[in-house]
């Protein structure tokens, strides 16, 4: 999150030019604003659209993993149930396989875990990157030289938080819903998942 946070802020601080006045517009002109941006992330259509795609993909490892573990399950009592029939050694060496299964199919559950956790992480980068337009647009309008991110801030007025107007153009921008991110200009470009 430090990483998402550090990107939104130097993405602001690279993207802002030159400070254009705001009274015109009828909002805060300051050189600081902030913004709420977990809640840009769930509350915009683009953001919600991702976030919903995880959660499928992260249901199904759930729905897997039970799968798994009950297979699991129903072959060690299958194997329990051999213990009384067969020699030691060639039941130790049935409970070494039955181990050595569950060690590998627990790593590759692990391992897909952590690709999603990956894809989170990476999902949540290209939508800041792609929301970067309209925060250098807002920032502009407000003569902003630095957007933080408001839990950052031990106190600010409302009146520099730009949260609902950044999640009001992304939605603006994507009528219907459409798999795009908008910019500034009003012209969509790519989501991460395209």
């Amino acid at each position: 999150m430090a990483r998402w946070c550090a990107t939104l802020c130097l993405a602001v601080m690279v993207l802002v030019g030159h400070p254009v006045s705001g009274q015109d517009l009828g909002v805060a002109v300051s050189p600081i604003l902030t913004i709420d941006s977990d809640r840009v992330y769930g509350a915009s259509l683009a953001g919600q659209r991702i976030g919903a795609e995880l959660e499928m993909r992260l249901q199904e490892l759930v729905s897997e993993n039970r799968r798994i573990e009950a297979e699991l399950e129903a072959e060690e009592q299958s194997l329990t149930k051999k213990r009384a029939t067969l020699p030691a050694t060639e039941f130790r060496a049935l409970a070494d396989t039955f181990d050595q299964k569950v060690q590998r199919i627990r790593d590759e559950q692990d391992a897909k875990q952590r690709a999603l956790q990956t894809l989170r992480e990476n999902d949540r980068r290209a939508f800041v990157e792609a929301i970067s337009p309209i925060l250098s647009a807002i920032g502009n309008e407000r003569g902003a030289l630095l957007i933080l991110e408001r839990r950052d801030v031990l106190l600010s007025a409302d009146s520099i938080d730009i949260t609902d107007e950044v999640i009001g153009r992304i939605n603006a921008a994507q009528p219907g819903g459409a798999n795009t991110s908008p910019d500034d200009s009003g012209t969509t470009q790519p989501t991460a998942h395209e």
